[in-house]
C-alpha cells in the first residue's frame, strides 16, 4: 500500500495510525506540495453488504461534519475520494500524538495541563455545536496534542448532523462505551450535554490514567454509567469540580458549555474554579417508561467517602500449589485507539448496535444515594437492552462482571456493607513490594513464589494470584491465554471453557479467561474449583495477570470480590 498514488495526487507514505474501523496513512499531496494525513476505511472490507452502505455513508458525515465547522481546535479535512470501491478522507496531519497516547507513556496529566486541554476541546465543541454537530465520540483517542502545543479534536465519524437522519438506525447507539453519556445508554436522544459528559469522562481519564467507568465487559461498563459513581479522583487538583459537575448523571444539572468553559479557564491558571458546585447523588437517568414503574424517592444527604480506588485488571488462575500456569497475557482489543511513534491517532471508535424501548427521556426524580433494589433493577434492563447485539449470552455475563443480583453490597467478611467505586469500604489499601497496589480483604497474606505472587486468607483454599511477566514475546494477552489453555486441558480433570475473549483493561489490550475443573486430592482443595483471570499488557510493556480461584461453591462471593480487586488494582 505504501507509495501507492491516490486520485492522481496523494502518495502514501507509512502508516502512522490505526483502529477498529481504520487506518491513518502520511502522505503527501503533489498538487500542493504539503504532507496531509490519509483516513483508509479498513473496516468497510469485514463487514456484510448492508453493514458496508451505513459505514460509507458515516465516512462521508464525517467529512460533512467537520467541513461545517470552521475552528482552529477542528482538524481540517481538505477531500474525501473514492479508492477500491470505498471511500478515503484527506486531513490535515496534526504531527504529535493523542491525550490517550500521552497517557499511557507519562501515566497521568497535571491538572493545569488538563484543563488546557479540556478548555480547547470545548471550544472546538463549541463551534460543533453552533454548526449542528455533535460530536458523540468524545474521548482521550480523538483528542491531539501537537508538537506546538496545539490541541485538536478529530474524528467526527460518528458525529450526528442536525437535519441528518439517514446514517443512524432505529435503536442505535454509538461511541465508545465509557465515554458514553447515561441518558444515551439509557435510550434518549443525545444533546450537547451528551458530549460535554464526554468530556468530563476524558478529563477524568487525563489526570488520572484511567477511565472511570472502564469495566471487564462492555455491559458492565454501561451499567457503571447508568448506576454508579466513579472513584473520587486522586489527582486532580483543582480540575476535580469541574469534572464533577460534567460527569453528573441528570443532563440537565451539568454546566452549560459557556460555564464549563469558564471554570476550565479558571483551572488551566491554577485557580479553583468559582462556578464550581456541590457534589450531587447519583442520579440514575431513566426512560419515560422506566420512570412510570419507580416510585418518587426522598433525597438523600451523600456519605462522606474514602479516598479514590482506582480499578485494573485480573488474571485468570487454577489450583493453588498445584502445576497451574501463573503468566499474564497480552490480547487484542476493538477500542479503535490507533497510535503513532510522530503523530496523533486518527481512528474511528468502537461502535455497538443496541436496541431500546424507548427513545425519549424525562428528568428522574433526585436519588438516594444507593438507589432501591426496584429502580437499579430498571437501570440495568436498559443497559442489557442497549447492548442486546453485542453478543449471545452477554446479559449472563453482566452478573457475573460486576457481581449484581438484587442484592445489598456485601463487606470482606460477608455481612452487609457500604462499597465505594464498587470496593467495600474497609478493605485495605495493599502497597506490593513488586510495586503494585490492590485492595483486599482484611486478613488477606502474602505468599510469593518466583515471579507469581499470591494473596490468601486460608493458605490457599481462596487466593487471588498476580503474575509478572517483564519480557512477553506474546502476540497479545489473547493468544498467550489460549496457549495456557491448550495446556491446562491435558492437566486438569473435567476442565471446561467459561468464557476466554479479547477484551479492554484500563484502556489497555487484555483477555478474560473463566474456567472450571474438578482438583484432585494433592491439591490444597479437592473437588470442584473455578478460576477467573485478567491480563493485560501495562504502560511500561510490562504483562500482568490478575487472577483468582476458590471452591465452586463460594464462587459466587469470589466472583464479586474479584471484579472489586480489579478495580482497586494499580500497577506499577
Amino acid at each position: 500500500m505504501q507509495d501507492l498514488l491516490l486520485a492522481g495526487r496523494y502518495r502514501l507514505g507509512e502508516s502512522i495510525g490505526r483502529g477498529g474501523m481504520g487506518r491513518v496513512w502520511r502522505a503527501r499531496d503533489e498538487v500542493l506540495h504539503r504532507v496531509v494525513a490519509v483516513k483508509e476505511l479498513t473496516a468497510a472490507q469485514f463487514v456484510q453488504e448492508a453493514d458496508r452502505a451505513v459505514l460509507f455513508a458515516r465516512t462521508h458525515a464525517e467529512a460533512r461534519a467537520a467541513a461545517r465547522i470552521n475552528h482552529p481546535a477542528v482538524v481540517t479535512v481538505h477531500d474525501v475520494l473514492e479508492y477500491d470501491d470505498r471511500p478515503w478522507i484527506v486531513m490535515e496531519l496534526v504531527e504529535g500524538r493523542s491525550l490517550a497516547d500521552a497517557v499511557k507513556e507519562q501515566g497521568r496529566i497535571e491538572p493545569a495541563e488538563a484543563a488546557r486541554i479540556g478548555l480547547w476541546t470545548l471550544k472546538a465543541l463549541r463551534a460543533a455545536h453552533a454548526a449542528g454537530v455533535l460530536h458523540r465520540d468524545v474521548k482521550p483517542g480523538n483528542v491531539l496534542l501537537s508538537n506546538d502545543r496545539r490541541i485538536l479534536l478529530t474524528d467526527f465519524g460518528i458525529a450526528a448532523i442536525e437535519g441528518d437522519s439517514t446514517i443512524t438506525r432505529t435503536g442505535e447507539v454509538v461511541g465508545s462505551v465509557d465515554y458514553l453519556a447515561p441518558e444515551r445508554v439509557s435510550g434518549a436522544n443525545p444533546g450537547p450535554a451528551s458530549d460535554l459528559w464526554a468530556l468530563g469522562a476524558t478529563l477524568y481519564t487525563a489526570v488520572e490514567g484511567n477511565s472511570p467507568f472502564r469495566r471487564t465487559s462492555p455491559l458492565g461498563t454501561m451499567q457503571a454509567v447508568v448506576t454508579e459513581e466513579p472513584a473520587p479522583p486522586e489527582y486532580a487538583g483543582v480540575l476535580a469540580p469541574v469534572i464533577s459537575a460534567l460527569l453528573r448523571k441528570d443532563p440537565d444539572t451539568r454546566p452549560t458549555a459557556e460555564e464549563a468553559e469558564l471554570m476550565l479557564a479558571e483551572a488551566a491558571e491554577g485557580r479553583q474554579p468559582s462556578g464550581g458546585q456541590a457534589y450531587v447523588p447519583t442520579q440514575i437517568h431513566s426512560t419515560s417508561q422506566q420512570q412510570q414503574q419507580q416510585q418518587p424517592q426522598q433525597p438523600q444527604q451523600p456519605q462522606p467517602q474514602p479516598p479514590a480506588q482506582t480499578r485494573h485488571q485480573y488474571t485468570p488462575q487454577y489450583g493453588h500449589h498445584s502445576a497451574e500456569p501463573g503468566t499474564v497475557v497480552h490480547g487484542n482489543s476493538g477500542t479503535g485507539n490507533g497510535t503513532g511513534p510522530n503523530s496523533a491517532s486518527y481512528q474511528s471508535g468502537t461502535v455497538v448496535h443496541g436496541i431500546h424501548q424507548s427513545h425519549q427521556s424525562q428528568q428522574s426524580p433526585q436519588s438516594p444515594s444507593h438507589p432501591p433494589k426496584r429502580r437499579k433493577r430498571a437501570a440495568i434492563v436498559a443497559v442489557i437492552a442497549a447492548a442486546v447485539l453485542l453478543g449471545g449470552g452477554t446479559a449472563g455475563y453482566l452478573y457475573y462482571a460486576d457481581g449484581d443480583d438484587g442484592r445489598t453490597e456485601q463487606s470482606s467478611d460477608g455481612a452487609p456493607g457500604k462499597a465505594v467505586g464498587g470496593i467495600p469500604k474497609d478493605w485495605p489499601l495493599v502497597e506490593d513490594a513488586e510495586g503494585f497496589k490492590l485492595r483486599l480483604p482484611k486478613g488477606w497474606e502474602r505468599e510469593a513464589d518466583g515471579n507469581q505472587i499470591d494473596y490468601t486468607p486460608d493458605h490457599g483454599r481462596h487466593f487471588v494470584r498476580i503474575s509478572i511477566d517483564r519480557n512477553t514475546t506474546w502476540e497479545s494477552p489473547y493468544t498467550h491465554q489460549l496457549d495456557l489453555e491448550r495446556n491446562l486441558k491435558v492437566k486438569l480433570p473435567d476442565y471446561k471453557r467459561l468464557q476466554l475473549d479479547q477484551n479492554t483493561y484500563r484502556d489497555r489490550t487484555g483477555a478474560l479467561w473463566e474456567f472450571s475443573w474438578t482438583a484432585g486430592a494433592n491439591d490444597t482443595t479437592a473437588g470442584p474449583r473455578r478460576a477467573i483471570s485478567q491480563s493485560y499488557i501495562g504502560r511500561d510493556g510490562v504483562e500482568y495477570v490478575i487472577y483468582m480461584s476458590s471452591p465452586a461453591a463460594d464462587w459466587n462471593k469470589a466472583r464479586q470480590q474479584f471484579d472489586a480487586i480489579l478495580r482497586g488494582w494499580r500497577e506499577r
